[in-house]
């Protein structure tokens, strides 16, 4: 069976992350976000990929390429205009002509839920839908079943009729493609897949499954953190690099091979350590802390919970916890990133204008690719700060800073 990866939206809620690059190959767990799945989908038996790519597909497409990195096969397919999730899966008519999974490319989905839906499939010969309970059913595709059969689905209703949502995965029949091209565009001005499902469901069976291992809507940046604590936690330890006499590992820590443990390190995993890391001496990563290829962290720094991108340096007396950085950021001597408001209460994020509650006790800073920042600079709890911004001597940064400021 294929598999049909929907992967073609611009990321905008996780921006400034995205701003440069595609969601797909954001890291997480030391690898670009997609490799995780592509590796569920592989375990699952899943070996030929057709992925929809859209926004930035050239950089998708450039690292992907045919899947033989990944050992799968992957073939793509354009979506030009997003207009829904309809209109995306029917990108694929004329390319499959059989039963196929299709997964959304921003879902954290394990091998063992892929292959339950496999089995059901095999079982009954029906359409299949993964569902979710979740506690706020209202943001998403709400799910009525009954005797294990979905009755129909409602995309975000204020009054939900249960607390089971679609959780983005679903094996599909052939046959789907004409009732998407039958589907009508919505108010909002979307083909939706809720409509061509409902649809479907009033001719056909759609066996409802429970996903039962673990599944998270990776929406927003702070979302990362958790889908990376996830996946770090079901590593095994490999250690490859270089570990010099006197360094520390605790835990499950993955090494690199062209990585550097400098004496006086202090590494308690999960850990993440990809090739070309240099790390110490003398400071201390704590566990569920990923860093990508070329990070480097110096003496006297300490770093938790925290996913830090490619080509990153924080060389120097740094605090940074709860907290995700982009690519080629360099935090200044002294630079300390608050991840704990003084009311002990859940950490509120600015974006566009609209202030979110995060629902978390501990996040530090939302930092994009590119940021520089000064000695003894501060950052508050929540802060978002924007590519190309510069943090002066001494500053604090707080609430949303956008592209190429300067804050002194």
């Amino acid at each position: 069976m294929k598999a049909l990866v929907l992967a073609a939206g611009e990321g905008t809620r996780l921006r400034p992350l995205t701003s440069n690059i595609p969601k797909p190959l954001l890291m997480i767990a030391g690898r670009p976000y997609l490799s995780h799945l592509f590796k569920a989908l592989k375990d699952s038996g899943i070996e030929e990929v057709v992925m929809l790519v859209g926004w930035k597909s050239n950089r998708i497409m450039e690292h992907f390429g045919d899947g033989s990195r990944e050992g799968i096969k992957i073939s793509y397919l354009e979506q030009k205009v997003r207009l829904g999730t309809a209109n995306a899966i029917g990108t694929a008519a004329g390319h499959i002509d059989e039963d196929f999974l299709c997964i959304n490319g921003d879902d954290l989905i394990s091998e063992k839920d892929i292959c339950a839906a496999l089995e059901v499939h095999r079982r009954t010969g029906n359409a299949v839908i993964g569902a979710v309970e979740v506690e706020d059913p209202a943001r998403f595709g709400v799910i009525e079943e009954s005797g294990g059969k979905m009755v129909r689905i409602i995309e975000k209703p204020r009054d939900p009729p249960s607390n089971l949502i679609n959780a983005g995965l679903l094996i599909l029949k052939p046959d789907i493609f004409r009732y998407i091209a039958g589907t009508k565009m919505s108010k909002r001005g979307e083909y939706e897949i809720t409509d061509t499902l409902n649809s479907y469901a009033a001719e056909n069976e759609i066996d409802v499954l429970k996903l039962k291992d673990y599944w998270m809507d990776v929406g927003r940046p702070w979302d990362l953190l958790k889908a990376n604590d996830i996946l770090l936690s079901r590593m095994k330890s490999d250690i490859k690099g270089v570990v010099e006499p006197g360094a520390v590992l605790k835990g499950i820590v993955i090494v690199e091979e062209g990585a550097v443990i400098k004496s006086g390190s202090y590494i308690e995993g999960p850990a993440y350590i990809s090739k070309g890391c240099v790390i110490g001496p003398n400071c201390y990563i704590r566990g569920s802390t990923s860093l990508g290829e070329g990070v480097k962290i110096g003496a006297s720094v300490e770093v938790k919970n925290s996913i830090v991108m490619t080509g990153t340096h924080i060389p120097h007396h740094n605090y940074v916890g709860d907290s995700v950085i982009g690519e080629r950021c360099n935090l200044g001597a002294g630079t300390k990133v608050a991840n704990l408001r003084f009311d002990d209460r859940p950490v509120k994020v600015s974006f566009n204008e609209e202030l979110f509650d995060t629902g978390l006790r501990k996040l530090g800073v939302i930092m994009g690719d590119d940021v520089k920042t000064g000695i003894n600079s501060m950052i508050e709890p929540g802060t978002v700060i924007w590519e190309r911004s510069k943090i002066g001597v001494g500053a604090l940064a707080k609430g949303s800073i956008g592209p190429d400021s300067w804050i002194f």
